[in-house]
């Protein structure tokens, strides 16, 4: 499981809350107080096939921002309990992320659609220093802090931002030839879940689990999709895990209930709640298994071994 810094720099000074900060806040600290009614994008319901994010992250998020608020209010990010972000929040629609491995030399980019004061951005950016205005490889212009290391790109309807651990600014706007594509049955799989996401390295993340478990077995997973829902005292989650094959489906399924059998009892608390609180069920050559109800101390442990925050 890839290692990320807990501390980075913005204007001076050291934040230490994590390495996503800001995730879903972009640091614009001049969004009004009023609220309007954001605006969620049918297009990116069912039918797109990629997302206006760059290749190579460990993890991709979607986001019904609307209906995702309370398990957004669980990530291990202090700055999302802020006012400002709060204000943002209540502007957005929908949104989906890319969280990058450390040694990429990015951290993470994000595409958000809701109703923004873009007017109101630009004249803020456009009287503070530590904010230039730069050239898009895409064919416009995007504001970039390289006291931050961070891009942004706003209008009206949709914003973009991307953040970098190296002085190279990552552009905020992805261009089409080089966006990520979206696996098969993902849009699917995540139609009606508030929060949802597909890691790009699922196996290894899997084998990292069960060998801190003590459990040394290796599943040949291809794709995990992870759906999330509130749930009263807590969340709960659907996790599909893409195998090759049926067969292959099946003896994922067998090692499972034989490693349950270990894990019983509650001496790894959170892999009992997390993988054998329900019986998997195959779909062809595809295992699915819903979570029990997480707390939310065990959703925080959920999003260290997923997605390393």
């Amino acid at each position: 499981m890839y290692k990320h810094k807990q501390a980075w720099p913005i204007s001076g000074r050291r934040i230490t809350n994590s390495r996503y900060l800001p995730l879903i806040v972009f640091i614009i600290p001049f969004f009004v107080t009023c609220k309007t009614t954001p605006v969620i994008p049918q297009s990116f319901m069912q039918e797109e096939k990629y997302l206006p994010l760059a290749k190579g992250a460990s993890v991709y998020l979607f986001a019904n921002v609307i209906e995702a608020r309370s398990i957004l209010a669980l990530l291990p990010i202090g700055e999302l309990k802020e006012e400002q972000t709060a204000q943002l929040l209540d502007r957005t629609g929908m949104a989906v992320a890319a969280l990058f491995p450390m040694e990429s030399g990015k951290r993470f980019q994000l595409a958000a659609w809701g109703n923004y004061p873009s007017f109101s951005a630009g004249f803020a950016f456009s009287f503070n220093k530590n904010w230039k205005n730069q050239r898009s490889s895409t064919g416009g212009s995007y504001w970039y802090s390289a006291v931050n290391k961070l891009s942004i790109n706003l209008t009206s309807k949709q914003a973009f931002a991307a953040a970098s651990l190296i002085d190279t600014p990552f552009e905020p706007q992805t261009a089409p030839a080089l966006r990520v594509e979206i696996p098969d049955g993902f849009n699917d799989f995540r139609a009606g879940s508030p929060l949802s996401c597909w890691l790009s390295d699922p196996a290894s993340v899997i084998s990292d689990i069960f060998q801190n478990a003590g459990i040394p077995v290796q599943f040949p997973v291809q794709e995990l999709f992870i759906n999330l829902f509130p749930a009263e005292n807590g969340c709960h989650a659907l996790l599909r895990f893409q195998l090759e094959n049926a067969p292959q489906a099946r003896g994922m399924a067998a090692m499972l209930n034989l490693a349950g059998v270990f894990i019983s009892g509650g001496s790894v608390p959170l892999l009992n709640a997390l993988l054998f609180a329900n019986a998997p069920v195959l779909r062809e050559h595809c295992l699915e298994i819903k979570t029990g109800v997480l707390s939310d101390d065990e959703m925080l442990l959920v999003f260290k071994m997923f997605f390393g925050i």
